[in-house]
């Protein structure tokens, strides 16, 4: 985008060029935006695309930076429902702003998505956890040091004061957990910590993470929410643990085999997303 932080006028030109250029791909109208984590862009292959689009090719979108991120936009359906999905996400970690991280997300609304379903590998520091299991998120803490929404506000958008005091969807996370249930597939509940990355953390840093009430921790999927629920689009979060983070049995991380849990516990989360979207579908 090629500014720290454009105006808002310039911000608001850049997301009409970008929703433009997509529209002029495809006319599908999305009711679900998605967002595909680490390792979990196998849900793609669900999706019936009408169009796959380079973010390359997308005016003033970021670039994933990350080796397991594909870096294309999927607009189709998904189980009869209209969707739009990123094949690949940002971080504060690459370098880019939280504007920038969740410019695709103002997209998506301007596309006309009205609820947000976002995946994330994390590491499991609630002992009762493993990792290959997922997490409904059910509230958040945000320690990555910004916010998407300092500057000036997009009025257009949404309040300047937004509340969060129900970031993720309660009536969500009873439809996810009704269709974990009929699906067979354990699905904990739980706090998602944000931190800036890209190391991994200490064992005094866990510590800390734990006793400020957070059973999983990542270096994503906050900014997004914020911008979504300061949108009005509601939101279900969906973490795959990926490496088990207990200070007293620490052992190093290794990225191929967090991206390998990611990938055994994909099909679980795939089809928890397809039953959870298949039921939206239904009127």
């Amino acid at each position: 985008m090629g500014m720290t932080r454009p105006p808002s006028a310039d911000l608001l030109s850049f997301l009409r060029e970008a929703h433009g250029a997509i529209r002029a791909r495809c006319g599908v109208e999305p009711r679900v935006g998605i967002i595909l984590g680490t390792g979990l862009g196998g849900l793609a292959r669900e999706i019936q695309v009408e169009a796959s689009i380079p973010y390359d090719e997308i005016p003033h979108f970021p670039l994933s930076t990350v080796e397991s991120h594909e870096g294309r936009l999927l607009l189709g359906t998904l189980a009869g429902t209209p969707v739009v999905a990123m094949q690949g996400r940002f971080h504060l970690y690459e370098g880019y702003t939280l504007q920038e991280v969740t410019f695709p997300l103002r997209v998506m609304k301007l596309l006309g998505v009205q609820i947000l379903v976002v995946s994330a590998a994390c590491g499991g520091m609630n002992p009762l956890w493993k990792p290959g299991e997922l997490v409904l998120l059910d509230d958040h803490i945000n320690l990555l040091g910004d916010n998407p929404l300092v500057g000036p506000n997009l009025d257009e958008f949404g309040p300047r004061f937004p509340d969060m005091s129900e970031p993720y969807d309660r009536e969500l996370q009873e439809l996810a957990l009704k269709v974990a249930s009929e699906e067979g597939i354990p699905l904990h509940k739980g706090v998602y910590v944000a931190v800036q990355g890209p190391n991994l953390e200490t064992r005094a840093e866990y510590r800390m993470l734990r006793a400020m009430g957070a059973d999983v921790v990542g270096m994503s999927t906050v900014p997004e929410v914020i911008v979504a629920r300061h949108m009005g689009v509601r939101v279900l979060g969906v973490t795959i643990i990926t490496d088990a983070c207990l200070p007293d049995v620490l052992e190093p991380a290794d990225l191929a085999t967090i991206i390998e849990t990611a990938k055994r516990a994909e099909p679980s989360l795939t089809a928890l997303v397809r039953g959870v979207v298949a039921h939206l579908s239904k009127p």
